[in-house]
């Protein structure tokens, strides 16, 4: 039989005796077999803080975004060989392509978060503060990347998903990564996980797969270490309750299986375009990798006087879907990912039938297409109605992980809230409606029990990526019974595997560690015009004061009939009694405007090659005529700027060939009597030497 590989400290290795037998999910066949027994578990958590975590750390946000972004490059030039693999776990071709061309999308997305990063090895985490009278002791927040390994155990129903928008967080923050899939479909991740390491585009110990049980896996970790863990509530609360864990206060991520839920607003009728979105989404959410999907929606709450036109609805959309053999291009819905997931799918609504009817679906029979029904793990879609879901709850505690969903009555849009909570927590919450009102109504009442909530009408449907979409730049995650986690997010999820430190001293000092000037930090004497030099000369610090302009009313109404601005502030004549100001005062963005030609030097070429945009642009004390007005202008910081890349020569715009950065100034304004009357960050895109 064959056995899978286990990547461990640089080598792939099987484990000892025979492994867990792993089964075609469609045919019912045996296709290998997984172990891990024998591993030395603490050698490979050592093995990724040794050797992989260092070589991470020593690249910047920028190089660890291009790797992930060079990753998703060379996957995607293999899919084919990963969707034969992906037919076996039951999987539609609509089903394989949210699994692998999802997770491939994940670093795509997280690899484009580098800009959101400085090119180094740390960032610095939100705003500096200024601690002292005479400004010469401030404190801000770094972030780092942790010295351990992040690790994590994954669910059976995406098994290249699952591991490639994690991994994507966690190696764009710099730390290695064990990955433990699910066993029963761990050999779609292997072959990923094949491909991965034979591009040797990640450091080694960057990534190290197991195929098989954790062991005493968890029993290695230290408070350097990230867990994270997606799959059942009652797992998860196991995992997370190890003593190891808890004595090192190790991060523990948990996105776990919900009852999610949509809900029909009450302005919602029959021959609306919402009505037909509804069902739409329940069918689609119900079938789409056969219903196992931890954001399936498992309750459907309707206003009591559509109850019986809705479900009826919904079981004619049903019955148009095509169960069988994924390779058949008529099927729609293939198979659960295994004789055990569909016994413990039927062993579930069992208990929701002690309460609730079947309205759709047979519990004993399901007809198929190409395929042997009983040999293959099928299963026939199951619609519940529970019509007292106040008093028979077993709906809001009991999840059939599958093609299952219970409709139940609500009597208010209120009524339908309560409802919604009585889940204890989820991962994600619908609902359809077309008036804003009530929109804003359920948003408002339900946020606090989900952890995303999705607003569907005819305006968003046809772009919308739907109930069950995590997306990598919105957290995922949910409270209570959904793990109380966040994964994705964004940056925010990037955070999860750095270490905030508050750094305090000098703002000179500060500037010197963290690369980014500070405000009130000792300048640098460029040499010469920061704008005569190349993105490599260019020194944080670098900094020029300028000569000083008399502003007059001539300039302030030269300036209101250029723009048109004629704000009665700006005007001679006003009566400026009740107002903030004592007479005419020169426009904001007039001083703005002024303010480079101040700092701006000649009219020859030079290295600067265009103004990129302003950011944080403040004005903070009125300008009157017969003001002096000088300018302090430093180098903040330098970003770098990929060099565009496209496949047709059409769309190779004027500018593309050229090596450039992006370079953020402090701008200060000043007064004659030295006091700061506006501050703004302005970007160049700045050519380099070579």
């Amino acid at each position: 039989m064959n056995k899978l590989g286990n990547y461990i400290t640089g080598n792939w290795i099987t484990g000892d005796g025979d492994g867990q037998a792993l089964y075609n999910a469609v045919t019912g066949d045996v296709i290998g077999a997984a172990s891990t027994k024998g591993l030395d578990f603490k050698s490979i958590t050592e093995y990724a803080r040794t050797v992989g975590n260092p070589a991470l750390r020593k690249m910047t946000f920028h190089a660890r975004g291009n790797m992930l972004k060079a990753l998703a490059l060379h996957l995607r030039n293999h899919l084919d060989k990963f969707y034969v693999i992906s037919y076996q776990s039951g999987a539609t071709k609509a089903d394989s392509w949210v699994d692998i061309e999802g997770g491939i999308g994940n670093l795509f997305a997280n690899a484009s978060l580098r800009r959101k990063f400085p090119d180094e090895v740390f960032c610095i985490d939100g705003e500096s503060h200024n601690l002292s009278l005479n400004k010469t002791f401030m404190g801000t927040h770094i972030l780092s990347p942790k010295e351990g390994v992040a690790i994590h155990i994954n669910a059976f129903n995406f098994p290249v998903w699952g591991m490639l928008e994690k991994i994507a967080v966690n190696l764009l923050a710099g730390m290695p990564c064990i990955v433990k899939p699910a066993t029963v479909t761990s050999y779609l991740t292997e072959v990923v996980v094949k491909e991965i390491i034979a591009s040797k585009i990640l450091p080694e110990g960057a990534l190290q797969l197991v195929c098989g049980s954790a062991g005493d896996l968890l029993d290695h970790v230290t408070s350097q270490d990230v867990v994270t863990f997606t799959g059942s509530a009652t797992t998860g609360l196991m995992l997370k309750s190890n003593q190891h864990i808890l004595r090192e206060s190790v991060p523990f991520t948990m996105e776990a299986d919900s009852l999610n839920c949509i809900v029909m607003g009450e302005d919602v009728k029959p021959g609306m375009p919402e009505w037909d979105i509804f069902i739409k989404e329940i069918r689609k959410e119900m079938t789409l990798k056969a219903g196992q999907r931890c954001t399936g929606i498992r309750r459907i709450f309707v206003q009591e006087n559509k109850m019986e036109d809705v479900w009826k609805a919904i079981g004619s959309s049903l019955s148009q879907t095509v169960i069988g053999n994924p390779l058949n291009s008529t099927v729609r819905m293939g198979s659960l990912a295994g004789q055990s997931q569909r016994n413990e799918v039927k062993e579930q609504v069992q208990k929701l039938l002690a309460s609730s009817q079947i309205v759709y679906g047979s519990l004993d029979s399901v007809e198929v297409v190409d395929a042997d029904a009983n040999k293959g793990a099928f299963m026939s879609p199951i619609l519940l109605m529970n019509e007292k879901p106040f008093t028979a709850t077993a709906a809001h505690d009991v999840e059939a992980f599958g093609p299952v969903s219970t409709i139940m009555p609500y009597k208010n849009l209120d009524e339908a809230i309560v409802l919604s909570k009585l889940g204890k927590g989820s991962l994600c919450s619908t609902i359809v409606t077309a008036d804003y009102k009530q929109a804003r109504q359920y948003v408002v009442g339900a946020a606090t029990h989900h952890g995303r909530i999705l607003v569907l009408n005819n305006e968003c449907a046809k772009e919308s990526t739907g109930h069950g979409s995590p997306l990598p730049l919105l957290v995922h995650g949910g409270p209570g019974r959904a793990g109380g986690g966040e994964e994705m997010g964004g940056i925010r999820g990037v955070k999860h595997y750095l270490q905030r430190t508050a750094l305090q001293g000098s703002p000179t000092t500060i500037t010197e560690i963290t690369n980014v000037y500070q405000p009130n930090a000792k300048g640098k004497e460029p040499g010469k015009h920061p704008f005569k030099k190349y993105f490599e000369e260019l020194v944080i610090g670098d900094q020029i004061v300028t000569d000083k302009r008399v502003i007059t009313a001539d300039d302030i109404n030269k300036f209101a009939d250029l723009s048109g601005d004629h704000f009665y502030a700006h005007i001679k004549t006003t009566d400026f009694t009740g107002t903030m100001f004592e007479q005419q005062v020169a426009h904001g963005y007039f001083i703005m405007s002024l303010a480079a030609g101040l700092f701006v030097d000649s009219y020859e070429k030079n290295p600067v090659l265009l103004n990129y945009g302003i950011d944080e642009l403040r004005f903070t004390k009125p300008v009157y005529p017969g003001a002096e007005v000088y300018i302090r202008f430093t180098c903040k910081e330098k970003l770098p700027n990929d060099k565009r890349v496209v496949e047709n020569p059409e769309d190779f715009k004027r500018g593309d060939d050229i090596e450039k950065g992006i370079v953020k100034w402090l701008v200060e304004f000043f007064d004659e009597t030295d006091e700061v009357t506006g501050v703004a960050t302005i970007l160049t895109m700045v050519a380099k030497k070579e």
